[in-house]
């Protein structure tokens, strides 16, 4: 949990909103309106910060600028669609725009910010409703393994993973996080997915636990 202390007081002072715009469009306060609805997903966003950085401190100050640019366009959010993958796609869009940019040096540790909740129970809402095997696997495995695989996966497939088989995305939905073809999204997500089980498969087969043989290459 990111420790915060009236977040939205000091976003106000750092995001030009158009009040009247947002006033228009909503009956209710839009401070309390954004407090009630996006705050909820900080603890889900960070996780994803801390995907992407795998620095603690980076993750937090890519949070932060996320909600600085959430607050500052709420009034072109569309009350009733997803909420979640609007917060996702300008996490992405800030991290690739300046953190990637920037070529920080990655962190070293294991990703303990990634909470077991979140690792464990994924549901996979891809274009055919169904869960992925490597879905399956993820219930069944320790949330250490799965943190210490996923870090292992280069960036772009890591995140497809992650947003399919943790976050539960849909093909469409990534495709507009990563703002990439969805097409792209089906190729990376079908390579890191079997880049994981390659990881996985070795502490599996030693439980007892099935996981999916990856297929030969043609």
């Amino acid at each position: 949990m990111i420790a915060t202390v009236d977040p939205l007081s000091e976003w106000e002072e750092l995001a030009d909103v158009d009040w009247l715009l947002m006033e228009d469009q909503a009956a209710v306060d839009p401070r309390t309106q954004f407090e009630e609805q996006a705050l909820p997903f900080m603890d889900q966003l960070y996780a994803a910060a801390m995907r992407m950085t795998r620095n603690p401190a980076d993750a937090a100050d890519l949070v932060q600028e996320t909600f600085v640019k959430a607050f500052a366009a709420w009034a072109s959010f569309t009350q009733g669609t997803n909420l979640k993958a609007w917060l996702y796609r300008i996490l992405t869009n800030t991290y690739i725009n300046t953190y990637r940019k920037k070529q920080r040096e990655p962190y070293q540790g294991t990703i303990d910010d990634l909470e077991d909740w979140q690792l464990g129970g994924a549901e996979s809402t891809t274009a055919t409703s169904s869960r992925s095997a490597e879905a399956e696997a993820i219930d069944r495995m320790p949330a250490s393994i799965v943190k210490d695989a996923l870090q292992s996966i280069p960036e772009d497939f890591r995140l497809a993973v992650y947003f399919a088989d943790v976050e539960g995305f849909a093909y469409q939905e990534i495709a507009d996080i990563m703002k990439t073809p969805i097409g792209t999204v089906m190729s990376r997500l079908h390579r890191g997915r079997r880049m994981l089980r390659d990881l996985l498969a070795d502490y599996a087969r030693e439980r007892g636990i099935d996981v999916p043989a990856t297929r030969s290459a043609k």
